[in-house]
């Protein structure tokens, strides 16, 4: 029973082998099958070289051997040189276009890759299994170069495996007799080879699982030590490295990490160092017993010179592409094993359901009157991989126009509720209403456009400061200047000597400029202002904002905001006063409604809690 199951796990094993290899070639072809065509060429071609000239060497030993005319061998001789150089050119040429497409492949793969991240759904972002998957691509890709490793280990092994094909073929009639049997002494060293290949063959394997377990073990070391390097580089890092000494700590991890990839390095050798000696004892032995078989052959005058000739030289070329199959059979195998993880995430399916419902256009007098209408009926929401509710029974509504506040404790629900009010998510329990209709199924991209967020861990990135604003390469540069002025960016655009041009940080222009965390907000705000949605979503959209540029902003909101429906989230409740409407949210759970002087009133309250909790400092 034991040895059944042993078998299986051997069988199924042996699938996976397969369908991995036939799944990350199948992936070269679909990206690229010039890779594929031009690999396979070059492989073949080099495979053949060699043999042409052991084929010629040969014949020229027997022709001058039998006395043949130099009239009738010279042209040969000079049809065969030809050949050798009409191959060398191919192959060349091959290979030039090999190495163009291997990049080409190679690009088209990360792209796909990186692709797949911005598509995929928010919620898959945060999940635990995806960011397993992603740590598990991390630490794979810490060996090797990634998908290029596959596709250069494919062209060593066709090539290796052309060639052993030939030498296969070539000393095949070494061991027939004249009846077309194998002689008894061919069977005896045809076992004895057989009996050496496998126990090499064996010890290799058991060794290299070794090494790949040594090397996924190093992996962890070895992330860990990217860490510190690249925060080490990191000069937003530098200032509190320096204030605290962080120099010491760090350089306490690194010394650990180096004892840890220190001894790794060394067990890693050993395992390569042993599972090379004995492959080099069994193929020495291999061409030793080789090598005397022809000459016993060509003692009992078997074999021509041309024949020994061939023949030894053909042995010499299998013993050495045999070991060469073995390992670039076992590197292409690694690759391919390290590409599973990104396979995996490439696998990935969306888990929300995407209507295809249009959302609602509201004309009123021949222009947009956004009229929408949002509820929340009895919704609760875990994230995934817990059992805690960030969100337990909410149910509200609210319209357009209004001024909803969202406060509350950390903690307390308010990003998750803004969240599933985007669809970054979907409710674990109850529904969304937009309109008397379930979110869900409304079109996915359709519905995210009435919104307009400023998340509290909004980014900017290294584009110009108008690419920024309307998230495009295509902007209307007079509307990206009336947004950065409402938002209270004029006076700082204004001393930007390529304006709204002007690229923000050195990431891909050396003179981009460097923005306080005030003005990245104000650009933030720029962009929900840029897209002018129905929806106006600000999680705390002052936060880095100085007294000053807070009071601008809360003075003018309502000329910012306009008739759209602002959702507005903060801790600081004084900020919160101009809205019509407040939601007090704690541990999950809507708590308390109403305006700011209904809800101060209510002295048990948690409301009138935190309000006095900060008022007594501005007091």
């Amino acid at each position: 029973m034991a040895r059944r199951t042993e078998a299986q796990l051997g069988i199924n094993k042996m699938r996976k082998m397969k369908r991995d290899i036939v799944e990350t070639v199948g992936m070269m072809w679909q990206l690229d099958r010039a890779v594929v065509i031009s690999g396979i060429f070059h492989a073949l071609i080099e495979a053949v070289i060699p043999f042409v000239g052991i084929y010629l060497s040969a014949y020229v030993l027997d022709g001058l051997g039998a006395g043949m005319d130099s009239t009738f061998l010279l042209p040969r001789v000079a049809a065969a040189v030809l050949l050798v150089f009409v191959l060398t050119v191919l192959k060349s040429y091959c290979k030039k276009i090999y190495i163009v497409h291997a990049y080409i492949c190679f690009q088209k793969f990360e792209m796909e890759i990186g692709k797949k991240t911005l598509e995929m759904d928010y919620e898959l972002l945060e999940s635990p299994l995806v960011n397993d998957i992603r740590t598990r691509i991390r630490n794979d890709r810490n060996w090797g170069s990634g998908f290029y490793s596959v596709i250069q280990g494919f062209s060593l092994l066709m090539s290796s495996l052309f060639g052993l094909g030939i030498a296969i073929g070539t000393i095949a009639p070494l061991f027939v007799d004249g009846d077309g049997l194998f002689a008894p002494s061919a069977l005896l060293l045809l076992f004895g080879f057989a009996c050496l290949v496998f126990l090499s063959t064996w010890f290799m394997a058991k060794k290299r699982k070794r090494l790949h377990h040594l090397m996924d073990e190093a992996s962890k070391v070895r992330s860990h030590a990217d860490y510190f390097f690249s925060r080490r580089v990191d000069y937003k890092s530098g200032k509190d490295i320096r204030t605290y000494r962080g120099q010491r700590i760090i350089e306490t991890y690194v010394t650990k990490i180096d004892e840890q990839m220190s001894k790794w390095m060394r067990s890693g050798v050993s395992s390569e160092s042993q599972s090379g000696f004995v492959n080099g004892i069994s193929m020495g032995a291999l061409e030793m017993f080789a090598y005397l078989f022809v000459v016993c052959r060509a003692a009992m005058g078997a074999l021509t010179v041309g024949l020994v000739l061939k023949y030894a030289a053909s042995i010499y070329r299998f013993a050495m592409l045999f070991s060469q199959v073995c390992s670039a059979f076992s590197e292409f195998m690694l690759a391919v094993r390290r590409q599973q993880s990104t396979m995996e995430y490439r696998r990935i399916e969306g888990v929300l359901y995407k209507g295809s419902l249009p959302v609602e256009k509201r004309f009123f007098c021949e222009e947009q009157d956004n009229d929408y209408e949002i509820e929340f009926c009895n919704v609760s929401f875990r994230y995934p991989g817990t059992e805690q509710y960030a969100l337990k029974n909410l149910s509200f509504r609210f319209r357009t126009g209004e001024r909803l506040a969202v406060v509350g404790r950390n903690g307390s629900g308010k990003t998750t509720f803004i969240k599933l009010l985007c669809r970054l998510y979907d409710p674990t329990e109850g529904e969304i209403l937009l309109n008397g209709i379930d979110i869900r199924k409304y079109d996915y991209e359709e519905y995210q456009t009435i919104f307009s967020v400023v998340f509290q861990d909004f980014r900017i990135f290294s584009f110009s400061i108008a690419e920024n604003v309307a998230a495009s390469v295509r902007y209307e540069d007079d509307k990206v200047k009336s947004c950065l002025m409402k938002a209270g960016f004029g006076e700082r655009l204004a001393s930007l000597p390529e304006g709204t041009g002007t690229f923000l940080y050195k990431n891909f222009d050396k003179n981009g400029v460097e923005i306080s965390g005030g003005e990245a907000q104000k650009i933030a705000l720029a962009r929900a202002l840029y897209k002018d949605a129905p929806f106006m979503i600000l999680d705390e959209p002052t936060a880095a904002l100085d007294p000053i540029a807070e009071y601008e902003v809360y003075s003018r909101f309502n000329e910012i905001i306009g008739k759209k429906t602002a959702v507005y989230i903060s801790h600081r409740l004084s900020s919160c006063r101009f809205c019509d409407d407040i939601a007090v949210f704690d541990k999950g759970c809507l708590i308390q409604r109403g305006s700011h002087e209904k809800l101060v009133e209510d002295k048990e309250g948690e409301y009138y809690k935190l309000w006095h909790a900060q008022a007594q400092y501005y007091n």
